[in-house]
C-alpha cells in the first residue's frame, strides 16, 4: 500500500497549496491513505475546528499535530471528539484527544498512526521512547502497518527514536522544524525514516514567517507578532510504499514541489 505524508501546513498559503494540489498528488502517486501535519495551519500557530474540518472534507484521511496544537483554545473541545485529529500521545493522562489512530484505508487495509513529541528543547512531557513503544505494541494487535509522526526539535532525538523503533513500525516521519532534510532512507530492519519532512507553505521566509518580523524578534528580543510569508510556495511531503503482509517499508520518496498559485 502507499501512504502520502504532507509536512507541516503553514498558514493560509499552505492551506491554499493543499486545496489546489492535493487531488493531483493523490492521483499521480496512487495514494491509499493521506496524512497531514496541521499544527501551524491557522496563521502559523495552531489550528481551528473549521480549518481542521476543511482538511477532512478534502481527501486527507488523518491530521497530526505537535506542541502548537493548543494555541487556539477552540480546538480543545473539538479534538476531544474528533479521533481523526491527533495530538502527541505522550502528553499526560487526562489531556483532551488521542495520539493513536487505527482505521481502514481506501484499499481495505488497516493502518495505525501514532503521534509523538520529543522532549529536547521542548515541553517536559512523558518519554516518547517508552510511551511510543507501548503504543506500538497496542496498535500491532490490529495491524502491522504503522506510521509515526515524531514532532521534535533535535535531530539527535529524531534519529535516536528512528533506530530505537526500527523494524517495529512502517515509517517514522520527523516534523516540527519546517526545513526538509535530505536523509530519507530505509533503516536496516525495514522502517522508512526521514529526520524532517519539511513545511508546506512559503519558503521565502523564516520557517514560514515574514523574514523581517523574525529578524526583528532576534534583534530586539521582543515578542512581536509573527505573520505568514507568501513567496516561494512549496509542498514538502513523502510517499511511502509498505508491504501489506509484514508492514515494513519498501521505499520512501521525498517530495519538494514548487507551486505557482
Amino acid at each position: 500500500m502507499r501512504v502520502l505524508f504532507i509536512g507541516d501546513i503553514f498558514g493560509k498559503p499552505g492551506r491554499r497549496l493543499v486545496q489546489e494540489k492535493l487531488h493531483g498528488l493523490l492521483h499521480e502517486h496512487r495514494i491509499d491513505f493521506c496524512i497531514a501535519n496541521i499544527e501551524n495551519a491557522a496563521a502559523g500557530f495552531g489550528v481551528t475546528p473549521k480549518i481542521a474540518e476543511d482538511f477532512l472534507n478534502l481527501d486527507i484521511d488523518l491530521l497530526t499535530s505537535g506542541n502548537h496544537i493548543w494555541d487556539k483554545r477552540g480546538i480543545i473541545p473539538y479534538i476531544a471528539g474528533e479521533p481523526r485529529l491527533l495530538r502527541p500521545h505522550n502528553y499526560p493522562p487526562g489531556t483532551p484527544g488521542t495520539g493513536i489512530y487505527v482505521g481502514d484505508t481506501s484499499c481495505g487495509l488497516r493502518i495505525g498512526v501514532i503521534n509523538l513529541q520529543g522532549r529536547v528543547f521542548m515541553p517536559a512531557i512523558d518519554c516518547p521512547f517508552t510511551t511510543g513503544l507501548a503504543a506500538i505494541e497496542e496498535v500491532r494487535r490490529q495491524t502491522p502497518i504503522i506510521i509515526v509522526d515524531f514532532h521534535a526539535e533535535a535531530t539527535s532525538e529524531k534519529q535516536a527514536i528512528g533506530w530505537y523503533l526500527d523494524g517495529q513500525v512502517s515509517a517514522i516521519i520527523g516534523t516540527h522544524t519546517h526545513v526538509q532534510t535530505a536523509d530519507e532512507r530505509i533503516l536496516p530492519r525495514g522502517t522508512a525514516f526521514i529526520t524532517d519532512i519539511g513545511m508546506t507553505g512559503p519558503h521565502d521566509s523564516v520557517i514560514g514567517s515574514i523574514p523581517d518580523l523574525s529578524i526583528d524578534r532576534f534583534l530586539t528580543q521582543m515578542p512581536n507578532r509573527l505573520e505568514p510569508a507568501s513567496g516561494n510556495l512549496k509542498i514538502c511531503a513523502a510517499v511511502i510504499d509498505i508491504d501489506e503482509q509484514n508492514g515494513l517499508a519498501q521505499s520512501i520518496e521525498r517530495l519538494n514541489i514548487s507551486v505557482d498559485l
